[in-house]
């Protein structure tokens, strides 16, 4: 006789719905993510500094419309860094956000603080659409955040009488006035919106040819 065929028993493995939530939690800001943000909100604000020290010296009445292309030239590898130690949505909007409040409590026009949230969100759907890891995805985001920048000078352009009444407003006269509206027109308009693509083009390569050459041998990467 043979004995009635026992139920056949096969180990359970979690559903791809019971890991979900677990993976969701590992993709989100945890402190210690908030704190590398601080750290490279800090390194990017720091190059913003640089470059508007060097827009200053080097570009004269020009300086404040080419800051923006200054710095994206100059901050690719802060960038890269940031997002091959992170590699979760977030962490490029939120340093995007720490600097257009800064540029926001600065004075600037509430224009800086929503381009500063607009680009960098868009930069963050970017890199997040190439795991972070897509290098032509992660060099179109550094492009894009890099416009996030041109908050404090738009207005310049699109914003003249407000941006005149304040700096009327900080007792500004005439002839400074005058100064800084010398060369605004679509012809330099169009010039730092180019300024900007150029630049972050070349800063985003070199800050992902430094991250290869240098910081993932290190193994800081």
């Amino acid at each position: 006789m043979t004995a009635p065929n026992a139920p056949v028993t096969t180990p359970t493995t979690p559903s791809s719905e019971a890991e979900a939530p677990d993976t969701r939690a590992k993709r989100r800001l945890a402190t210690a993510d908030l704190i590398t943000i601080g750290v490279f909100s800090a390194l990017y604000f720091v190059m913003v500094c640089v470059a508007t020290l060097v827009s200053t010296l080097f570009t004269g009445g020009f300086g404040s419309i080419f800051l923006p292309a200054i710095a994206a030239l100059i901050s690719g590898p802060v960038f890269m860094l940031l997002d091959a130690r992170l590699r979760k949505f977030g962490g490029i909007t939120v340093m995007g956000l720490v600097i257009g409040l800064f540029l926001f409590v600065s004075g600037h026009f509430a224009l800086s603080f929503v381009a500063s949230i607009v680009f960098p969100l868009a930069a963050d759907l970017i890199a997040r659409a190439g795991a972070y890891r897509n290098k032509v995805l992660l060099l179109v985001s550094y492009v894009v955040f890099s416009y996030g920048l041109t908050g404090p000078i738009l207005p310049l352009w699109f914003m003249r009488d407000a941006y005149v009444a304040s700096l009327e407003a900080r007792g500004k006269d005439a002839a400074y006035i005058d100064g800084v509206f010398a060369n605004i027109n679509m012809g330099t308009f169009v010039l730092a919106m180019v300024a900007i693509l150029v630049c972050a083009l070349i800063g985003g390569w070199f800050g992902q040819r430094l991250m290869r050459k240098h910081f993932v041998k290190a193994g800081i990467a």
